[in-house]
């Protein structure tokens, strides 16, 4: 009766709370804890670089400003934009109408000198044959001593006037020279092959030379082109001369064009315009340094213009068929230089879960995204890029990129 007594459907009720609740504590304790969610990657066989990345400009080989030495109109412009042009080929043709009298004003003053030059010979000659005369009169008594002293005076003054004349026709001709390439000013011809790339003075136009040579046209040499790409004074000790380069344009990225660095200038590129840097003023302007890399490539087909810009890349260093894993799959660094990676079965790596076992491996090359393994991987086996954490709030030991 007691026990019936005791068997009544609330005391039931708890008993079958505490043991339902007894038993998930035993499970939870005794069960083991499922392996951490992982992510891998399989070890590839493939090219790696170690890049410096640099923004440039595209530039002609050389570039000429053509100007005028010569004041007037221009009567003629024989070239259009694009045209091309050999050394020596007319470009524009200027009123010479002034050049032309000056040169015919000196070419008068130089026959006036000459003649001059003959007038002042001839009285030498004849003072020379009155001393000859006057010296054989003395030598027979017919004669006086001072007229002998007075013809050999009018030849010496007579050859000091010659001397004289003589050096008026070298002026002459100087001038008459100045005048005949004036002259030839009037006549601007092309100072090398190129191609017109911009065209200041039009025809018609009033050109003055007296205050600063004005320009008429620039003419570029495009067969070659030379692009200034800024570096970074971070990476600009890692950069040397000799080392490739390609660079793709914003217009044409699938276009990629091979080169090599042919120099890196020694100052930076704000050195012309930076006065802080002469020593005249100071400057506490927190601006980024950037210094020139120069390098050229051909353009026989016209494709590269000048003022594009050019996305580079400098080869630092390169290798080929490497095997090569993620970066972030490497872990702690040792003291002997090699790293531990977590490497996990296949069949393990496709079901998205396993134990990862630590191992250790010599790197080569690393650019941040992927590393050149030397040793201590086979190609095909998986590596740990990242893991999870483990129920209950542990850390998994996944290994994190250095």
């Amino acid at each position: 009766m007691k026990l019936r007594k005791w068997f009544t459907p609330w005391r039931l009720v708890i008993a079958v709370v505490v043991l339902v609740g007894v038993a998930l504590l035993v499970r939870a304790h005794f069960r083991k804890p499922p392996p951490p969610a992982i992510t891998t990657s399989a070890a590839t066989r493939g090219d790696l670089e170690i890049d410096v990345l640099a923004t440039g400009t595209i530039e002609a080989a050389k570039l000429v400003s053509v100007g005028a030495q010569a004041t007037g109109e221009i009567k003629h412009l024989y070239v259009a934009l694009g045209d091309r042009v050999k050394k020596g080929d007319p470009i524009a043709e200027i009123d010479s109408k002034q050049q032309d009298n000056d040169l015919l004003k000196a070419s008068a003053a130089l026959q006036s000198a000459q003649a001059d030059l003959r007038a002042r010979q001839a009285t030498l000659k004849q003072d020379e044959l009155a001393v000859t005369r006057t010296h054989s009169l003395v030598a027979i008594d017919a004669g006086s001593h001072v007229d002998l002293e007075t013809a050999e005076a009018n030849v010496d003054s007579a050859r000091a006037n010659v001397t004289v004349a003589e050096a008026a026709i070298a002026q002459a001709k100087l001038a008459e020279d100045t005048a005949r390439v004036n002259v030839g000013y009037a006549h601007v011809l092309a100072p090398m092959d190129g191609t017109v790339v911009a065209i200041v003075t039009e025809q018609g136009q009033t050109v003055n030379s007296v205050q600063a040579s004005p320009t008429i046209i620039k003419l570029a040499r495009l067969d070659t082109m030379t692009i200034k790409a800024q570096i970074s004074e971070a990476d600009v000790p890692r950069v040397k001369a000799g080392m490739p380069v390609y660079f793709t344009l914003l217009g044409d990225p699938d276009t990629r064009y091979d080169t090599t660095l042919r120099a890196v200038e020694p100052g930076p590129t704000t050195l012309a315009s930076d006065t802080s840097l002469t020593g005249t003023t100071s400057s506490s302007t927190a601006t980024a340094i950037y210094y020139n890399g120069i390098f050229d490539v051909p353009n026989p087909q016209g494709k590269l213009r000048i003022a594009m810009t050019a996305q580079a890349t400098i080869v630092l260093d390169k290798v080929r068929g490497a095997l090569l894993i993620p970066s972030a799959a490497l872990g702690a660094r040792a003291k002997d230089g090699r790293y531990t990676v977590r490497v996990v079965s296949e069949a393990a790596a496709s079901a998205g879960a396993g134990v990862a076992q630590d191992r250790q491996v010599r790197i080569g090359l690393n650019n941040r995204v992927q590393a050149q393994v030397l040793d201590g991987l086979a190609a095909g086996e998986r590596v740990v890029t990242s893991e999870a954490p483990m129920p209950g709030g542990a850390a998994s030991a996944a290994s994190g990129a250095k």
